[in-house]
């Protein structure tokens, strides 16, 4: 079967509206197109199978609303990962794509550059959060694990040392190095004896006299660096006790441990702030971001020093780089993002909005037995469900409705509300009116 779009219903013209839904998901063409997308692309890098029970495809997207190949229209509450901030095709990143498009496509990684490279790397720049702003540079990257192997590579090789510490639970990508730091079993399991072994694992949000402890004395200390999400993500949603993230910084600089904090998922305003560090006045020494940076390109960054970074010099090749690294298209979109966050001020409206979110989410727990805790900032909320097999039947009964959701967590009975930051309120509320009648149908 043809993967070709169905001319049989109309386009998305708004991304502002209720979800409709023309048959149940999912529809027949998904059916059929998931099946065939089971059969022909292999298992390691999408969640179906031929054993699998079919699920939608997406045809198109606009704002918060994403059209599958069925007819179905729907309230996004995941952005595509956290990837469509700013909403799904925004004409202002569009428009830079298309214009972009029509002077250059593809640069020369590391060998040639372009001007738009340029510019986004000082608007990065400008944002990061970092002690020597003056100082910092941009490495750039194609993912978010990428972006994590990069600071990761570049802490053993500015301080010479062999140890990470990492917290549990945490996810920071796939790739081999970034996967040795990621804590969830099944990931690592089959690839267990091939990782970096110096990886030493705390609980996110212990008390700080434990990490004083992991991390020893300021004499002889082994650790390159703490990789820490600043906000727990994908594997929870769990936010650290205050003065927390605060306090691991205050243990790092002494001992001359680089604080890695990845902000993959949380940054570009999706906590309330451009990066969640800023809730605490934390300045880390490596800043990893992408998903939303992109706007629907790949695209991720490492900000650090200058200093940190002088570890990368040599006079020969590159020593981490990728043909695709900083493409134009990327930049393009990513500086049309920047724009639109800061002239829409929508850090500041996912701080409004999530308080009003989770005036309404509080309630929960008490009013509908499946749910076992809700926690969350800014549009980042996890509902923790009583069971994985609750928060499945959830996820299916909202999709039903027209509302979609992930779950996550090492249990997968955490499900993850991720709106774009620029949904619209009334669009916000008519989803949540829905997840909360699909509640009946999770107990």
């Amino acid at each position: 079967m043809s993967g070709r779009p169905s001319p049989s219903f109309p386009a998305l013209e708004r991304g502002d509206l209720p979800p409709a839904m023309a048959v149940p998901p999912p529809g027949p063409r998904s059916r059929q197109l998931s099946r065939r997308l089971a059969e022909l692309e292999a298992p390691g890098v999408n969640t179906l199978s031929a054993s699998q029970e079919p699920t939608i495809l997406w045809q198109e997207a606009l704002g918060a609303n994403v059209l599958d190949v069925d007819g179905n229209r729907y309230v996004d509450l995941t952005s595509g990962f956290g990837v469509a901030a700013v909403g799904h095709r925004h004409p202002r990143v569009v428009a830079a794509i298309r214009e972009q498009s029509g002077r250059l496509l593809h640069g020369l990684g590391d060998v040639h550059g372009h001007p738009g490279r340029i510019a986004l790397a000082a608007r990065l720049i400008d944002l990061a959060p970092l002690p020597e702003a003056a100082e910092t540079q941009a490495f750039f990257a194609v993912s978010g694990a990428e972006a994590v192997e990069i600071a990761l590579k570049t802490a053993f090789a500015a301080t010479g040392r062999p140890e990470i510490l990492a917290f549990e639970p945490a996810y920071h990508g796939l790739t081999l190095g970034a996967l040795a730091a990621t804590s969830r079993p099944e990931f690592r399991a089959p690839f267990a004896r091939h990782l970096h072994s110096h990886v030493r694992r705390l609980p996110f949000g212990c008390p700080l006299p434990e990490i004083e402890r992991e991390l020893g004395g300021e004499r002889g200390c082994p650790f390159a660096c703490v990789l820490v999400e600043p906000v727990v993500g994908r594997e929870g949603v769990l936010l650290p006790p205050p003065g927390w993230l605060a306090g691991i910084a205050g243990l790092c600089r002494p001992r001359g441990v680089l604080l890695a904090a990845d902000e993959v998922f949380t940054g570009f305003g999706r906590t309330g702030r451009t990066f969640a560090v800023e809730a605490e006045g934390v300045r880390p020494d490596l800043l990893c971001c992408g998903k939303a940076l992109g706007g629907g390109l790949p695209l991720a960054a490492v900000l650090a020093s200058r200093s940190t970074f002088r570890c990368w010099e040599t006079a020969g090749e590159a020593l981490h780089t990728s043909t695709f690294v900083a493409n134009p298209l990327a930049c393009a979109a990513a500086l049309a993002v920047l724009d639109v966050l800061a002239e829409e001020d929508l850090a500041a409206r996912a701080a409004a909005l999530g308080a009003g979110l989770g005036g309404r989410l509080a309630a929960w727990p008490e009013r509908h037995p499946a749910v076992a805790a809700v926690r969350g900032r800014g549009l980042l909320w996890g509902i923790e469900l009583a069971s994985r097999a609750a928060a499945g039947r959830w996820i299916a009964a909202a999709r039903r409705r027209g509302v979609l959701l992930l779950a996550g967590g090492p249990e997968g009975r955490v499900a993850q509300i991720v709106p774009p930051l620029t949904i619209a309120r009334d669009q916000l509320a008519t989803a949540l009116d829905l997840l909360e009648e699909a509640l009946g149908e999770a107990a």
